[in-house]
């Protein structure tokens, strides 16, 4: 790990905090033992825990906020009886992928206990999970999450296996972004939005629209690790989403995105990524400009194949969520590029439209 640059460490780091929507005070404290290593920056607190970090001084530019969540599905428990843990789990994982399953919890002071699923009911999230031991730390609250060997995880072959990319890998990678902009005056309009509470339907993302948390006039980057599809696979480039399962994003921020990259020549994905929603529709619904970025995911959710487990021709089987290294350091790259050149590009669209309506207007007069 010595070897390893920076925005690596970070990576590796916060994809294998236990943390899940509601219980991501271990990301949190991270976080605001990163910031606090750096006096450029200021970090805000909101009245629901999310997290606001900016750069300190004057700005001359309208922000540009790259957004992320610090949850993933996970157990919060509930109560311990000796050995068994009843739990909720917090996300969106298919009811197949439970019976038998390796789960792992955290206590307070990092001690970790094994166990595996013996019941779960799908329309609750309430599980039942024997321990491997009997236990007196564990406490209502603490956070249990899928359980795998070290061996399938780490950094090999330029690709990170971690029990939680999702989305702590978009959380590594603004923050990289926000670790360069620091010591650059022309991007000191470029900020973090951490959220919480996302895999139980955007509750952060909703709270900081509701108390007014996100500076006036943000172009907003929603960050997400998203699903990878054939037609949008790991190791081809981040990707500009258009939109997701439940809308389209905000179209003239998004092509100005698309204009910034494509200029650049940044590897680079436009893809709808329709395999579920983000946080920028709840950004959108609020009436904030919002586009979308996303790293394409392998094993979502920690699911192993899950059209042959829908289609029922393949055993429900978890994994370590998978990204690749390549995608995530052009993500970073592309925020950067973005935070740089989003006002020129967004002002040079029209202005060529413009030309090209004079230079042709004679074709309809």
């Amino acid at each position: 790990m010595s070897s390893l640059p920076p925005r690596h460490k970070w990576l590796l780091e916060l994809t294998h905090l236990p943390t899940t929507s509601g219980r991501e005070q271990r990301v949190v404290e991270w976080v605001q033992r990163w910031a606090s290593r750096r006096p450029e920056l200021a970090l805000r607190k909101d009245e629901a825990g999310n997290l606001l970090l900016t750069v300190k001084g004057r700005k001359r530019r309208a922000p540009v906020i790259a957004a992320a969540h610090m949850d993933h599905p996970g157990f919060v428990v509930e109560s311990v009886d000796r050995r068994t843990v009843r739990a909720r789990f917090m996300g969106g994982v298919m009811a197949a992928y439970f019976p038998g399953a390796d789960v792992e919890f955290f206590d307070s002071n990092e001690g970790s206990t094994s166990g595996r699923v013996e019941e779960h009911d799908a329309a609750t999230g309430g599980t039942a999970i024997r321990l491997s031991r009997s236990v007196t730390m564990l406490q209502p609250g603490d956070v249990g999450r899928w359980r795998f060997p070290a061996r399938a995880l780490g950094i090999t072959g330029g690709r990170l296996r971690a029990p939680a990319c999702d989305d702590l890998a978009g959380v590594a990678a603004a923050l990289a972004a926000l670790d360069h902009a620091r010591r650059k005056p022309d991007l000191n309009h470029f900020g973090v939005l951490l959220t919480r509470a996302e895999e139980e339907g955007f509750i952060g993302a909703i709270a900081a629209c509701k108390l007014g948390t996100i500076p006036d006039g943000s172009r907003l980057l929603s960050i997400e690790t998203s699903r990878s599809f054939p037609d949008s696979p790991i190791g081809g480039g981040p990707v500009v989403r258009v939109g997701d399962f439940s809308s389209i994003f905000d179209h003239r921020l998004t092509n100005a995105l698309t204009d910034v990259v494509r200029a650049r020549k940044l590897t680079h994905q436009r893809k709808l990524m329709a395999g579920g929603s983000c946080e920028a529709t709840a950004f959108g619904a609020y009436g904030y400009r919002a586009a979308g970025l996303c790293l394409p995911l392998g094993n979502y959710h920690n699911m192993v194949d899950i059209d042959g487990v829908r289609a029922g021709t393949a055993p429900a089987l978890l994994g370590a969520e998978e990204i690749a290294l390549s995608d995530y350091d052009g993500l970073v790259a592309l925020m950067l590029a973005a935070a740089r050149h989003l006002d020129s590009t967004e002002a040079s669209l029209r202005d060529r439209l413009d030309r090209r309506f004079e230079d042709h207007r004679h074709l309809i007069d």
